[in-house]
Formats: structure tokens, C-alpha cells, sequence
């Protein structure tokens, strides 16, 4: 590879990392790094130390080692120019040893042989299919024991996986950020080895062979990319070379509210970092898409619009996002912002951002509100569920419900819905229900699915055995029969973004608190009425165009799914061109509108 310097210096380059970092050849393994402020750089490797070669411009470090291998530990001891040193792990390096360790490890990128060919060429943005998104931190969805660090490695993990995804109808899964970090605590979110999948779960092929098997059984992978921000540890990108190479060298944007060091996207060396660094998942481990955290943070100074608008931070992942989409066809993108940022999913060349996806923050806080709410005030809070299509169509939203929202005191979704223990579950599987109706793409966290009690602890697997409870059991088959008919029935994805696709029948019954929706797509309707009063309210009339026979797909109060009505029941029936219903309390049904 010859290494474009010019393209480097100014922000380009996507491909940096096939030139810095460690690298396998025939005849040993080149190592390189990037540290213009250095006085000397030595290689630390396998107990021997190694001076290494300035090269290029002088801003470059290198040296080729004839007995080195893949597996080899190894370090940068950098001089600085008063004589001190400090060791760092490689920006650039492929592997990095388990935590309290730091140092990289040597290994090979082209060693492993893919077999997703089929799904490599057909994957897409998904944006008139149905994206149904199962986010999974690796290390606490299951574990072999009891132990903290016990551990499935990826390729352990995914026999487990790909079975519980199809069973529970999710498409797509999202990993909490994998780079290496030093602190479970941080979840992925504080890095600081970008190019090392953590070695908690194993080594870079082992990781390749979890997405090439989940590619082979139809699902597609995201990972959640950290561009804003890295960890403080001094063996990391912190004053890499003696100096702020990496960071802002001013503490008041220098330093983020989590205490780590914010990125300076305005330096061309750091954005060709980070655009290789997304690029490299990508390109190298078939990753369908990146969820990019804390957008926020990129948008406005320090997140906070006072500050007013970082315009080289923005520049950055403008053209990040657009480079991208070139590089690798039919990836997914989508972007963590809470705020009101415009034209965030607007491709680039028409004055946006490029993401594919926004998740919406508002829907999902109004959402939880409204259902933490005494029955009684949802009279008041009625708008709060129809609020989200007043600016839905401003951006493609993706709908989550988040490991943020199952943390830190917050409760689990299931606790967050109001009343007594037995009034939670109803409430679930109607606003879940909702939530499968409601324009967007989905996102639900690890343990939802189950009725989760317990606030999530990265320390410790979901509690799988809850489901020997048939309140919980029941909770669980609703989920999974939901999700199937969302991924069975266009008309719920299909017109996410279309103004066709989507039609409130009734949104003014205040009093009652019932909602009625139609979601249509090219070759079906689908219609929804939803009763969240505390109340049966039966003979409630909605008209619908054009129907000549209503078929019952889901009632999340069927006995069956731990309710009320008996499945057999006449539910709904058809007088004229409305609909006559009987709504149980905290329910929601979906039905197929037939001509």
C-alpha cells in the first residue's frame, strides 16, 4: 500500500489502518505508528526492546521484525521531548490483551475466509422493510456461570444466539460497543483499543465468524461506534506522542461529562482515525451498520446548543457518512441525537447529515410518560401518544427502547408501566403493541422481551429463568408472535416514510383514551385500535374505508398471552364501513382490513 500523507493530514483517508498498526507478512510482522511530537519511539516486544525507524516526513515510526508472529505482545515506548516516556498500546493495533493489561497483540486481518456472499449483496438501508433491532450487550445477555468474567466467547455465543433470534423475531441484532476498554462499568463506551474487539469474548476471526454465521441465518449486525470520545488511561490515545495529538489540548472542550477526552475532529489526522476506524468494521467484519453514540456531542459544543453549532465536528461526519455509503453499499446508519438538530437523516449532498436512521428520543419519553401515568391523568396526557406524528415525518426515525432506559434507577421498561405488579403486563403488551404500529424502525433491549424485573447489571446474565413464571412466559410468547407479524406484514413497514403509510382513524377520544391507526402499504392494510383506560369500553365504533372483512391478527388479552378474552371471542365485527369493538382494559389489537 502506498500511504496517501497528504490524505491523512487532511481528513480523508479510510484506509489508514491497512498501513499503520502491526501487520503480518510472509516474512515477519511490520510495525508503524503516527507520532509527530515523539523524541525516539522503541518496540516493546516479547520482553525485547526495539528501535523503530523514523520514516516519511519524519512524523512516522517503523520497523520490521523477521521472528515476530500473530499472537506477540507488544508496546510503543514513546520518548517525549524532555526525556521522559511513557508505553502505549497501538492506536492502530488489531488486538489488545484482557483488562488490567493493555498491551497490543499482533494479529492477522486477512486470515479468515467469509461465506455471507448472499447476504452481502442483497443487504439494504431497510427502509421500506421491516427493521426489527434486538440490542445485546455480549457479555451480560448470557453467561457459562455465575462468575462475572465467565464469558462465551463470540463464536460460543452466536449457537446460543441465532436461534433465540429467529424464535423471537427479531432481524437485525446490535452490539453494545465492542473496542477494547478497561472498565466493564463503561460498557464499551470509554475505549481505548478503536481497532481491537474487546478479548473479554475472544480475538478479532472469532468475532468474524459470529457475523459470517449470523449473515448466513439472515440476520444483519450493528455495532455501536464511539467517534465523540476516549478513555483517559494513559497507556491509550491520551497524549499519545507527549503532546494532544488526539484530544483538545484545552480542558474546558477538552474533556467530556463522562471524564473522558473528546476527540478534536477539526485535526485531518484524527478524522482519518475515526473514518477508518468505521470504515474498518465495515469493510473488514461485515458489520451491516454503525449506531453512532452521543451525536449530540458532535453537533453542539460539549452537546449543549448554547454553545452553539462545533461546524468542524459536523463537517467531519458529513463527509464520514457519506464516504461510507460509497465504500460499503447498503450499510445502515444511524445516529443517537436528542436533539433538534435539522436534516440529520438528509443525505449529505442535499444539506444533511447522511444518517439513515435518528432515533427518536422524544417518542420514546413521551411513550414511557404517558404509560407511567395513572389511568386517570391519561386523559390529560392523551396527545402525548399522538404528539410524535406532528414532526415524525422532519427525519427517518427508528423507535428505541434502549439499554439507557433499564439503568442507573430508570427501572426496567416492565416496571416503568403504572399500577400494581399485575397491572404492569397488560400495559406492556399494549404499548409494545403500539409501538410495533407506530411509524419507524424498532429497537428493544436485551431482557424487555421477558419482562425483565431487574434493572440491567453488565455484571450479570438477564434473568432467562423468570420465563418458569407463566405471567412472564406469556409476556414473552406475545413478544415473539408480535414481532412475527411485524416481519410478516408490509403494510407495518413498509410506508414508514411515506405519507400514505400512515393514518390516525381516531386520535380524539380523550375521555376514553383509545386510539385507532391504519398503517397501508402497495398490498395490504393493517389497522390497530388500542384501549389504555383502565375501563372495557365495548361497542366502540371506528370507521374504515373499503372493508368488506376484518381478520383478528394479535389481542394482547388473549388468554393465551396471560389476558382475558378467550380467543374464540367475536371481537370485532363490521356494520356498515365502521368497526364495532370490544376493548378490554390495557389492550391493543391488530387486525387485517380486508376489500
Amino acid at each position: 500500500m502506498n500511504f496517501d500523507f497528504y490524505g491523512f493530514y487532511t481528513g480523508k483517508m479510510f484506509d489508514a489502518y491497512e498501513w499503520l498498526g502491526a501487520h503480518v507478512t510472509s516474512d515477519g510482522v511490520i510495525f508503524r505508528t503516527f507520532a509527530p511530537n515523539a523524541c525516539r519511539i522503541e518496540l516493546l516486544l516479547n520482553e525485547k526492546v526495539i528501535p523503530m525507524n523514523q520514516i516519511g516526513d519524519g512524523n512516522y515510526y517503523e520497523v520490521k521484525v523477521a521472528d515476530a508472529k500473530e499472537g506477540d505482545l507488544y508496546e510503543y515506548r514513546i520518548y517525549t521531548q524532555n526525556g521522559s516516556y511513557t508505553d502505549h498500546c497501538d492506536p492502530y493495533g488489531f488486538g489488545m490483551e484482557l483488562r488490567p493489561n493493555h498491551k497490543s497483540i499482533v494479529r492477522d486481518l486477512n486470515s479468515f475466509q467469509f461465506h455471507d456472499q448472499v447476504w452481502m449483496t442483497k443487504r439494504n438501508d431497510r427502509k421500506e422493510e421491516p427493521l426489527n433491532i434486538y440490542e445485546i450487550h455480549l457479555g451480560s445477555w448470557r453467561k457459562k456461570s455465575q462468575e462475572h468474567t465467565d464469558w462465551y466467547r463470540y463464536d460460543e455465543l452466536v449457537e446460543l444466539l441465532i436461534p433465540y433470534l429467529k424464535e423471537s423475531g427479531y432481524n437485525y441484532v446490535e452490539f453494545m460497543p465492542i473496542s477494547e476498554h478497561p472498565c466493564d462499568e463503561s460498557w464499551g463506551y470509554q475505549n481505548t483499543g478503536f481497532y481491537a474487539p474487546t478479548s473479554r469474548y475472544g480475538t478479532l476471526n472469532d468475532l468474524k465468524k459470529m457475523i459470517d454465521l449470523l449473515h448466513q441465518n439472515n440476520i444483519g449486525v450493528i455495532l455501536d461506534f464511539v467517534p465523540v470520545h476516549f478513555a483517559v488511561d494513559s497507556y491509550g490515545l491520551a497524549k499519545y506522542d507527549g503532546s494532544a495529538l488526539f484530544e483538545y489540548p484545552h480542558q474546558d472542550v477538552g474533556v467530556s461529562e463522562w471524564g473522558s477526552h473528546n476527540f478534536m475532529h477539526s485535526r485531518g489526522e484524527t478524522r482519518s482515525f475515526l473514518q477508518s476506524n468505521a470504515n474498518y468494521w465495515l469493510k473488514e467484519f461485515h458489520f451491516d451498520g454503525l449506531r453512532m453514540d452521543a451525536i449530540s456531542r458532535i453537533i453542539y459544543w460539549q452537546g449543549d446548543e448554547k454553545r452553539g453549532v462545533n461546524g468542524n465536528a459536523v463537517d467531519f461526519i458529513k463527509v464520514m457518512n457519506r464516504e461510507l455509503k460509497i465504500l460499503n453499499p447498503g450499510c445502515i446508519l444511524a445516529a443517537e441525537d436528542s436533539t433538534n438538530y435539522e436534516n440529520v437523516t438528509k443525505p449529505v449532498n442535499e444539506g444533511g447529515l447522511g444518517f439513515d436512521y435518528k432515533w427518536d428520543m422524544g417518542w420514546m419519553h413521551d411513550t414511557l410518560e404517558y404509560f407511567q401515568s395513572n389511568p386517570k391523568e391519561r386523559t390529560d396526557k392523551y396527545h402525548k401518544l399522538t404528539f410524535s406524528m406532528m414532526y415524525f415525518r422532519n427525519e427517518q426515525y427508528l423507535l428505541p427502547f434502549s439499554h439507557d432506559e433499564v439503568v442507573h434507577g430508570k427501572a426496567t421498561i416492565l416496571q416503568k408501566m403504572n399500577g400494581q405488579y399485575e397491572d404492569k403486563f397488560p400495559q406492556a403488551k399494549a404499548m409494545y403493541l403500539y409501538m410495533m404500529v407506530h411509524p419507524g424502525k424498532k429497537l428493544n433491549f436485551m431482557g424487555n422481551e421477558i419482562g425483565q424485573l431487574r434493572e440491567w447489571d453488565e455484571k450479570r446474565e438477564q434473568d432467562w429463568d423468570i420465563r418458569k413464571y407463566p405471567v412472564h412466559d406469556s409476556f414473552y410468547q406475545f413478544m415473539k408472535e408480535l414481532n412475527h407479524i411485524y416481519l410478516t406484514h408490509p403494510a407495518l413497514s413498509e410506508g414508514d416514510y411515506k405519507e400514505e403509510g400512515f393514518q390516525w382513524l381516531d386520535c380524539h377520544q380523550e375521555n376514553r383514551c383509545i386510539y385507532a391507526i391504519l398503517r397501508e402499504s402497495k398490498k395490504e392494510k393493517v389497522a390497530a385500535i388500542f384501549n389504555f383506560g383502565n375501563q372495557l369500553q365495548d361497542k366502540y365504533e371506528v370507521k374504515v374505508k373499503d372493508t368488506e372483512k376484518v381478520e383478528v391478527l394479535l389481542h394482547s388479552d388473549w388468554n393465551r398471552f396471560g389476558g382475558t378474552t378467550d380467543e374464540n371471542e367475536k371481537i370485532v365485527t363490521l356494520k356498515d364501513d365502521k368497526l364495532v369493538c370490544k376493548l378490554a382494559p390495557f389492550s391493543g389489537i391488530i387486525l387485517k382490513i380486508r376489500k
